[in-house]
């Protein structure tokens, strides 16, 4: 029998292996593997939606790779991510990326998370500008 996200998200907000808690911090952080900002909340939780987006750095450490999850198999692990690299330079990346989230109509609440974190991936692999004491 299947669950709406809402009632999932009502079982496991408080309790569950993700949370993340911290003293003088009023929300938990989560560490789900599809949740773009690391915060607990219902929008990003990548645990109760049946259709999330994770980015993550590619495999060579050039680009990044978006994980998306199929909505149709939800209750199969085995097929339900599909992932998608991008490694055509840092602009063009990032624009086929919102094209994929907006053209596609999958999750557009995300869209800006997702562009946010796969900025920050790319920023990540940049080399590091030595400064000469000349």
């Amino acid at each position: 029998m299947a669950t709406s996200s809402h009632l999932n998200w009502l079982i496991i907000r408080n309790n569950n292996a993700f949370l993340l808690k911290k003293r003088d911090v009023k929300k938990p952080f989560s560490t789900e593997p599809n949740n773009l900002t690391s915060v607990s909340s219902y929008r990003y939780s990548g645990v109760v939606h049946k259709k999330t987006v994770a980015v993550v750095p590619a495999a060579d450490k050039k680009g990044f790779t978006a994980v998306l999850k199929k909505g149709k198999y939800a209750q199969r692990p085995a097929k339900n991510t599909v992932r998608v690299d991008f490694k055509a330079g840092p602009r063009r990346s990032l624009k086929k990326l919102k094209n994929l989230l907006i053209g596609s109509k999958y999750r557009k609440d995300l869209t800006q998370a997702a562009l946010r974190r796969a900025s920050a991936v790319l920023r990540s692999q940049k080399p590091v500008a030595v400064k000469s004491s000349a």
